[in-house]
């Protein structure tokens, strides 16, 4: 018995002693094997990691993009807002201009009806003849007439209506109407530019006489009229006076036109001179 156990340890030893090149490479190839599965299992545990990583950025890319598609989604509607807003400003500086444009023109409206009506005579009881009976009966006893604005007419509007009838070529009713305008409204500021189209609508249906009674009236009643009413009258009065042969005189308006109104009325003047001073 006691051999029967001996025996294989002193085989075992034989065959250590026998072989121990063989043995050292086991060692090796075992010790190989250990680190090679170390290196799978670090090797796993970083692809677990790297998923983990991956996963994670995923979910930040995607808040990052939320929070930029809410990012633009905000500043689209702000400037949206800012674009409202500014319309609506230029709409009410619009609206606030056009009210204040009424509110002028209706302030001149109001102001040359206080003038005209400020201007009126005072209404007088008619006087009885001795007989105890009414002038107006008496032959050539009549109250002498005065002229009143028209119901509901303003001033801009009797004046607009007859610069319609210009423009449309009814020369009659545009002299009436503006013949009318002065009278009743004499104190307006289109009171000038109203004698002034009377005078073209004379020269446009070729009444000499007429228009340069008309143009003359601009010069002497309203001097101080808006615009380039008084260069073109002294401009249109020259041509009258020339349409009547009165040369030497349409030059003295051409030569006044030049020296105090430089512009169009100048230019035009001027030409004309030329022209008379080459006969």
């Amino acid at each position: 018995m006691r051999w029967s156990r001996i025996l294989p340890l002193v085989v075992v030893f034989c065959a250590t002693q026998a072989h121990p090149a063989r043995a050292a490479a086991n060692k090796e190839h075992l010790q190989l094997m250990a680190e090679i599965r170390m290196l799978q299992e670090q090797q796993q545990q970083l692809q677990g990691l790297l998923g983990a990583l991956n996963d994670t950025l995923k979910t930040v890319t995607t808040k990052l993009d939320e929070q930029s598609a809410a990012t633009r989604k905000a500043m689209a509607d702000q400037t949206l807002a800012t674009t409202n807003i500014g319309d609506n400003v230029r709409i009410l500086r619009e609206k606030t201009d056009e009210t204040n444009v009424r509110i002028s023109t209706m302030a001149q409206e109001l102001e040359s009806l206080r003038q005209t009506i400020a201007s009126q005579p005072a209404a007088q009881a008619p006087a009885l003849s001795p007989a105890g009976t009414d002038p107006a009966t008496v032959p050539g006893g009549g109250a002498p007439a005065t002229t009143t604005p028209p119901v509901g007419m303003s001033p801009q509007r009797m004046y607009e209506t007859s610069l319609d009838d210009y423009t449309a070529g009814r020369y009659d009713l545009a002299i009436q109407g503006l013949q009318g305008f002065i009278q009743v409204f004499p104190r307006t500021p289109q009171a000038g530019a109203a004698q002034f189209t009377i005078g073209m609508s004379y020269y446009n249906q070729s009444k000499w006489s007429e228009a340069r009674d008309a143009f003359q009236k601009v010069i002497t009643d309203y001097p101080q009229a808006q615009g380039t009413v008084v260069p073109d009258s002294y401009y249109k009065l020259g041509q009258s006076l020339e349409q009547l042969k009165q040369i030497d005189a349409a030059r003295k308006m051409y030569e006044a036109a030049v020296q105090k109104f430089p512009g169009p009325a100048s230019t035009l003047s001027s030409m004309a001179l030329q022209r008379l001073n080459r006969r």
